[in-house]
């Protein structure tokens, strides 16, 4: 199976070369569009780019089809590499592998346009088929790998107290005033949103998946009225895969209304695939810490609801694994296991249906796991072993594995990352950092980050020993 794979990646490499050196199918069939900046991009590796409001009101399908991304589609037309996409020029010159650009070519979203793409003209306007969009950034969480670009209670904390005084300028809303991207308030009036509901008509018809992110959604009434269009059309989309991300944190009202609207979509089968993603990092009072807004024992009791109401979607923890992750993640696989022995079934869209993605945090680098003693790291090499113990035993009744081979492997990843070097100089400057930061989070949120974590009070102190003149 492995062998077909890679064949298949080869012979797309050798299509997309045909037509160009940096041709890429993504840059036309995926985009995320952050409305409440007014912001796009196709593919997580390019940074987002503002549209202008003139374009915009020229061209709703801009929020896709934009002029910088147009250009980026001549380049590639033309045998050319664009610069944004070097993530993928640096794998391709520098290993055997394949990039992202031969992944996501690949996708069932976008693979079957291959003909149509290579045989357009860069200046037309494309429907794309992956399509993850944020209504806004009203959120009730702040948590301290966030910020105000995706949490408005972010923003209210800078706009009372300034920035913080790392060394990265961490959170700066005078960057993103310089860079014009300070999102729309809920109250204001958004054109960004109003292009958007101008295109949705002709948008959804053609959709391979839809994802709303934010924000919280379940805060924003534009995710309601997108569950209400489904619901209502003549002409529902039964090949759509629809996602929605939410911190199962909102009023108890907004869950109960979510869930309702989920199980009339599902249950009519109205699209092909429903899928909820949500978040935690670690377990009890320290995710509370780290996701603060979060209360953990309503976040478990929303999760149960959620998958008791609902008997088709699945669930996915997206894990953002940090700095404080490693002190109780154990306690986190421990109560996975038991909701995936409780609601893992084969009536559902997949008998998996309750998964762990887990990724390691990079940015903000002064709260991501490599700033830890190797003594604190070693914590995630028992928590890969606890995940293949687990795997070993089994469930209590059913013959299915516990834990895919992706959740495992991802953790194993992080503690392979962590051993990688780090130079001295960026490791006591993420050290000053961390220190810095939370010292001022305990002060503005009323926390107490030894209180929580009280394993860490010798790095502490040693982080507190670290001089501003050591690290500039």
């Amino acid at each position: 199976m492995s062998k077909v794979i890679g064949n298949n990646f080869k012979e797309m490499k050798q299509k997309l070369d045909s037509v160009g050196c940096g041709f890429c199918l993504a840059k036309w069939t995926q985009v995320t569009m952050h409305l409440h900046d007014g912001t796009t991009h196709s593919c997580h590796h390019p940074a987002p780019h503002k549209i202008g409001l003139r374009e915009i009101k020229r061209n709703h399908t801009a929020l896709h089809n934009s002029s910088h991304k147009k250009r980026a589609r001549k380049e590639m037309l033309e045998d050319k590499r664009p610069k944004e996409c070097g993530y993928c020029w640096k794998v391709e010159d520098n290993s055997n592998s394949f990039s992202d650009r031969i992944f996501k070519s690949e996708e069932s979203w976008s693979k079957p346009y291959f003909n149509e793409i290579k045989n357009s003209q860069w200046r037309d306007d494309y429907l794309p088929k992956y399509v993850e969009v944020s209504f806004s950034n009203t959120c009730n969480f702040k948590c301290g790998y966030c910020g105000p670009s995706y949490s408005s209670k972010w923003v209210e904390e800078m706009r009372k107290h300034g920035e913080f005084s790392t060394g990265d300028n961490f959170n700066s809303l005078t960057t993103l005033e310089k860079e014009d991207t300070i999102p729309y308030k809920k109250t204001e009036h958004n054109p960004y949103v109003e292009a958007f509901w101008k295109w949705w008509p002709d948008l959804y018809q053609d959709l391979h998946t839809f994802r709303i992110t934010g924000g919280e959604p379940l805060l924003s009434k534009d995710t309601f009225k997108v569950l209400d269009y489904i619901i209502k059309t003549d002409k529902p989309n039964k090949n759509l895969v629809l996602s929605v991300n939410t911190n199962m944190g909102a009023p108890d009202e907004l869950m109960d209304k979510f869930i309702e609207k989920v199980k009339i979509i599902t249950e009519r089968n109205l699209v092909k695939d429903f899928q909820i993603f949500t978040s935690i990092d670690g377990w009890g009072t320290k995710s509370e810490y780290i996701r603060h807004g979060l209360n953990y024992r309503a976040f478990w009791k929303n999760c149960e609801k959620t998958l008791t109401k609902l008997t088709k979607p699945s669930l996915t923890f997206m894990v953002t694994y940090n700095a404080l992750s490693v002190f109780n993640f154990d306690l986190f696989i421990e109560q996975l296991y038991l909701l995936k022995e409780k609601y893992n079934s084969v009536d559902r869209y997949t008998s998996n249906s309750v998964v762990a993605d887990i990724s390691y945090l990079r940015h903000p680098s002064h709260q991501s796991v490599r700033i830890l003693p190797k003594v604190f790291q070693e914590n995630i090499q028992s928590q890969v072993n606890l995940m293949h113990s687990i795997q070993e035993k089994g469930f209590t009744e059913k013959g299915d594995d516990v834990f895919s081979h992706m959740e495992m492997e991802k953790l194993q990843r992080i503690y392979d990352w962590c051993q990688g070097d780090i130079d001295e100089k960026s490791l006591k400057r993420n050290r000053y950092d961390f220190y810095q930061f939370f010292t001022e989070h305990d002060k503005r949120r009323k926390t107490n980050i030894l209180g929580v974590f009280p394993e860490i009070k010798q790095f502490w102190e040693e982080c507190s020993k670290i001089k501003k003149d050591e690290v500039v």
